[in-house]
């Protein structure tokens, strides 16, 4: 009985491992040094929103200090969170 309860927990955790990597997301934190203009062109050009949509993330992070501008795995996410460093941007995979 103690043998399957604890390989039942074995696989559990496994099972949250690997679904892990598909919670990850880029979070963007305010700063004092680029404008808006910057940041919804950097996540036009990086990220592939819409006008709209980057807009949006740009006052989030204004207004709020951060904002979640992209989901998935995080393998995936290192490269959207590179280039979005490489501009300047304050940004971290979490």
């Amino acid at each position: 009985m103690l043998e399957e309860q604890l390989e039942e927990l074995l696989v559990e955790e496994e099972l949250e491992e690997a679904l892990s990597g598909f919670n990850s997301s880029i979070v963007v934190y305010n700063d004092d040094h680029n404008t808006f203009e910057w940041v919804i062109e950097s996540f036009v050009d990086v990220l592939n929103h819409n006008s709209a949509q980057a807009e949006q993330l740009a006052f989030m992070i204004h207004y709020k200090g951060k904002a979640s501008v992209k989901t998935g795995m995080h393998d995936e996410l290192q490269g959207f969170k590179d280039a979005l460093v490489d501009r300047g941007l304050s940004a971290v995979i979490e």
